[in-house]
């Protein structure tokens, strides 16, 4: 199968392929504009960064690339209008939002003629977004690692919300191969987002660390934990998931950055620890599936291997 482009609003990308939002500081510049730069479309994980730190990661990934970058940011972030204002004012191609909906966003988004495009795992979400003003949707199902809005797979979402909308529709959760690609484009999808497989990519900003810890998980590694924002969260089983399974890790001091927190853990500075390479104490969050994933490649290898695959099925 040849892969279409994929358009949302104003933006066209060659490959329908959405590098996942991956935070903290897991899809930096140097991530999205190696995607946007094979034609997919690029996307900076914002949640957990300054305004000036976005900005600067925005210029980058402009300095590196002429494709589509976006960002994706967290519905539940206490500082959520402050990064989105910050992202439309350096001229930000597209947004993606997710743990969480946001109404005011498309006002936003339409104001500055930025496509909005938020994550949702129903279609009473998918109905209310378009009616709202979305350029396309991300349909996240359950095999999605992060935090996630169901337990549904993705599989089973994707033709009822396909035939509920018109807007163009990406399919997320469980895309690791150009095989699965073709699968959701069967059921109905235009494009797929895909997180785990660019998690594990050599320019994914994840400590060496982190990358062959991906690369040693097994499928009975991958556990679901309870989330300070209040969703269910897909990670690797660390000594931390552990502790944080078993019962809370209150954090000793609070940045207030989530708008609702349960306080269970600071999922800011777990994460952060993760990504630095401290597996002791740091979450990693993780797609069902990457346990499958056996290598870590540059994304110029990874994406012609995904074309390659799709156009070899039927």
């Amino acid at each position: 199968m040849k892969l279409p482009e994929l358009k949302i609003g104003n933006k066209t990308a060659r490959v329908p392929i959405v590098q996942g939002g991956m935070a903290i500081r897991l899809s930096t510049a140097r991530l999205a504009a190696a995607v946007a730069e094979e034609g997919g479309i690029g996307l900076i994980a914002a949640s957990g960064m300054t305004h000036p730190e976005l900005r600067y990661e925005i210029k980058l990934a402009r300095s590196l690339t002429k494709g589509i970058i976006g960002i994706n940011i967290m519905v539940a972030a206490s500082d959520f209008a402050g990064v989105v204002h910050t992202a439309l004012d350096a001229g930000i191609d597209l947004v993606v939002a997710g743990a969480g909906f946001s109404r005011d966003i498309f006002a936003w988004g339409k104001e500055s003629g930025t496509p909005i495009v938020p994550i949702v795992s129903s279609v009473k979400l998918a109905k209310i977004s378009e009616k709202l003003g979305a350029s396309a949707i991300v349909v996240e199902g359950k095999e999605a690692g992060g935090h996630l809005g169901t337990d549904i797979s993705v599989r089973e979402l994707i033709e009822p919300i396909r035939a509920a909308v018109k807007i163009p529709v990406i399919a997320a959760g469980g895309v690791l191969t150009g095989k699965d690609i073709v699968e959701m484009f069967k059921m109905g999808a235009n494009g797929v987002q895909m997180g785990s497989r660019f998690a594990a990519s050599l320019e994914s900003n994840a400590a060496p660390s982190l990358k062959e810890y991906y690369l040693k998980s097994q499928p009975e590694d991958v556990v679901v934990i309870h989330s300070p924002v209040g969703l269910p969260g897909r990670a690797v089983r660390t000594p931390f998931s552990k502790r944080v399974i078993a019962g809370p890790v209150p954090p000793k001091t609070c940045d207030s950055c989530l708008k609702a927190c349960k306080h269970n853990f600071c999922i800011v500075r777990a994460l952060i620890r993760a990504q630095q390479g401290d597996l002791e104490t740091g979450l990693v969050f993780t797609g069902e599936y990457m346990p499958r994933i056996k290598e870590i490649l540059p994304v110029k290898k990874i994406i012609q291997q995904l074309v390659e695959e799709a156009e070899s099925c039927d």
